[in-house]
């Protein structure tokens, strides 16, 4: 068995539901609705997993039906035509996104509840009614239709997570636009990067923001992103940090002007697969892609991952800190399509105290919270304990996504933050703006492993044969089509990239690029990215068991190991740790390092080296980018190896230049070494042992 795998016996459990919890949730009410209306019964999770992945159609047109989904057209199977790519879904339908989630505003009972909640650094507390939301959402969309957009234009955004965002998204929808949408922390070339491929005839942009105490003005940056894009018409901004200052161009339009007219709701209902918003891989490597997804995918799986896997919905209020250009930011609208309310943060997640966003959690009264696992890594790592300082009485789920969670920390949550609440992990992408596997309300989680697939989601993890393996790592394949993979990608016109993203290495079913482990319970462990995969004698491993191994070593803040393939056939691999104050990498540091990494993994995963390094590089999804570091060792050109326009913290990537630099020096210093002098040796301070 590969070092990657870890299997389920005697991992114990940590969240287990109770019966009335199963029989409360609206996934066990969707499998009676099932039993009753599609004759089909099921009796637990994963009876209905299988029945949704075996009968795609009757599944995903059981979700339309149970949740009421507003539109014309769906006769016929959901699935009208079986291909990937290519896909046809309810080809004669029309539907909108925006009526679909504000349908809630007409719904008497929640009409006058609380649909959006903001909080700023200062706590303090505004909030939406979904009948102010869609009133706000409607007077903009009349106001866009009169400013000349049209179905498929595209309405870009630079903005942080305001609830002008939110509105945003849903009006430019409701007309049968095009959203996307930028952090403003992005570099105006950055943004460029993005918006200038979807040459947008609308821009809306942020005056300014507060991020961690201080405030950021972002005029001169909005000017050089309109100076960046001739096709846009218009621009309005949202006067957020200076409200009182004049906008020296008059061309320029204020947001607070255009919702506040009384307007009917009016959506024009697109086809199926018409574009709803164009999200942005991460671009570490070469220009960002614009993946597009439609309004009835997304419709769908927003109702399915929120509504059931999650079970989210009326009397639920979501919470999550996402930086607007991470695909996460996307889930509070699809949130909003299940009947829950959501919070709009645009503060630092870390303001005044390391578990600031436990803080939030108590004065929102939040009950589910939506984190990066770096995060509660950072709080476990600070000595907080959340429990004692805050109210996390109505917090009842944490879905911890980005990277894997290590099992430290998954422990200190249920002793730190909350022993009995439904902690679990899930692993999707930009992608499919939604989950692959991850947790459902019904069964039991096991530390260190996700619950399972998710609804609608034919997952396997297969050998570089192509043949599924079970107990053992694998390439994570989706074998049957899901409605909200990507329409197509934006420029893309005869789908060449599209095809060579996911589906090359096996003809006819998508590639995600993670490695994952399928344990014979039928739960899943992600070991991350397949492209960073470490590769020592032909043994794979995981760099994420690395970094959940230093989880145990206070004295390191972050890291970041890369694995390099020599001339001689030998494998160098360093491992870059970013210190805590006043920290020094001793002989003694360094040798409890090592011992760690062995004690929780194996010997195989001690490197070779252990480098003190200013920073770890992510980027604004703040993720570690181990393929560009990777590249830059390997002696690719810097400005063709990692694009510093996707990094949150693009002046770290300087110091791995002048590393990767003086290592390929060294290397070919050995390489010229006279005959009878090794060449083979590794750096200095190597230690594969």
């Amino acid at each position: 068995m590969s070092p990657l795998s870890k299997p389920t016996a005697g991992r114990p459990v940590t969240w287990q539901p109770t019966v009335r919890q199963q029989q409360q949730s609206r996934l066990w009410d969707f499998m009676t609705w099932v039993g009753e209306h599609r004759n089909v019964h099921l009796t637990d999770y994963r009876a209905l997993w299988q029945w949704s992945v075996q009968d795609l159609s009757a599944f995903w047109d059981s979700v339309r039906e149970y949740f009421g989904v507003l539109g014309d057209g769906f006769d016929g199977p959901a699935l009208a035509e079986e291909r990937m790519p290519g896909a046809r879904w309810y080809p004669n339908a029309t539907l909108n996104f925006a009526e679909n989630v504000l349908r809630h505003a007409q719904d008497p009972a929640l009409a006058g509840a609380t649909a959006l909640l903001t909080v700023t650094e200062e706590n303090a507390v505004t909030e939406l009614t979904w009948r102010q939301l869609e009133a706000q959402v409607a007077s903009l969309a009349g106001h866009l239709r009169r400013l000349g957009v049209e179905p498929g234009d595209r309405v870009a955004a630079v903005l942080p997570n305001l609830p002008e965002a939110i509105i945003g998204l849903l009006a430019t929808a409701s007309i049968g636009a095009i959203w996307t949408i930028n952090s403003p922390d992005l570099s105006a070339a950055a943004t460029l990067d993005r918006l200038r491929q979807l040459e947008p005839t609308i821009l809306i942009g942020v005056d300014g923001y507060r991020f961690n105490g201080t405030d950021f003005d972002r005029r001169e940056h909005l000017t050089a992103v309109e100076a960046g894009l001739p096709s846009v018409r218009h621009t309005i901004v949202v006067r957020n940090a200076y409200p009182a200052v004049p906008e020296p161009d008059c061309a320029r339009i204020a947001f607070e002007d255009l919702v506040t007219d009384t307007a009917d709701a009016d959506y024009h209902r697109v086809a199926f697969d018409h574009p709803l918003w164009i999200l942005f891989s991460s671009g570490t490597t070469g220009a960002p892609k614009g993946i597009v997804h439609g309004h009835g995918g997304i419709t769908l799986e927003a109702l399915k991952g929120t509504g059931l896997n999650q079970d989210m919905g009326p009397g639920d209020l979501y919470y999550v800190a996402a930086n607007t250009s991470w695909m996460v930011w996307n889930t509070l609208v699809n949130n909003l399509m299940s009947g829950a309310s959501v919070v709009t943060y645009a503060g630092s997640p870390m303001f005044g105290r390391k578990d600031r966003q436990f803080e939030i959690i108590a004065l929102t009264g939040a009950t589910m919270f939506a984190t990066g696992a770096a995060y509660l890594s950072v709080v476990e790592k600070s000595g907080l304990q959340p429990r004692t300082d805050w109210d996390l009485s109505r917090l009842r789920a944490i879905l911890s996504t980005g990277s894997p969670l290590p099992d430290s920390t998954w422990l200190w949550v249920h002793e730190h933050v909350k022993p009995d609440v439904h902690l679990g992990s899930d692993s999707g992408g930009t992608d499919i703006c939604s989950g692959f596997i991850g947790s459902n309300p019904l069964e039991p989680v096991h530390l260190g492993e996700l619950q399972g697939p998710l609804l609608g989601v034919a997952v396997e993890a297969w050998s570089e044969t192509g043949d599924r393996v079970v107990g053992d790592v694998g390439e994570m394949i989706i074998t049957r089509p899901m409605p909200s993979m990507p329409v197509f990608f934006w420029g893309d016109t005869d789908g060449a990239k599209y095809r060579s993203s996911y589906f090359e290495k096996f003809p006819g079913v998508w590639t995600h690029g993670d490695w994952i482990t399928e344990t014979t319970d039928g739960t899943f462990v992600v070991h991350g990215r397949s492209d960073a995969t470490l590769n020592r004698g032909g043994v794979r491993l995981g760099s994420a068991d690395i970094y959940a191994a230093l989880q145990h070593v206070p004295e390191v803040s972050d890291s970041l190991v890369i694995g390099l393939e020599q001339p001689n056939g030998g494998y160098y691999m360093p491992l870059f740790v970013t210190l805590a104050p006043g920290v020094t990498l001793s002989a003694e540091l360094d040798a409890k390092i090592r011992s760690t990494i062995r004690e929780h993994t194996s010997p195989r995963h001690v490197p070779d080296e252990i480098i003190t390094a200013p920073a770890i590089p992510i980027t604004h999804a703040n993720k570690k980018i181990e393929v560009p570091i990777k590249k830059l060792f390997l002696g690719h050109d810097p400005d063709t190896a990692v694009n510093r326009g996707s990094l949150a913290n693009p002046e770290a990537i300087d110091w791995y230049i002048d590393q990767a630099h003086e290592f390929r020096a060294a290397q070919e210093t050995r390489t010229e070494a006279p005959a009878g002098e090794s060449n083979t040796q590794l750096p200095e301070g190597a230690n594969a042992r």
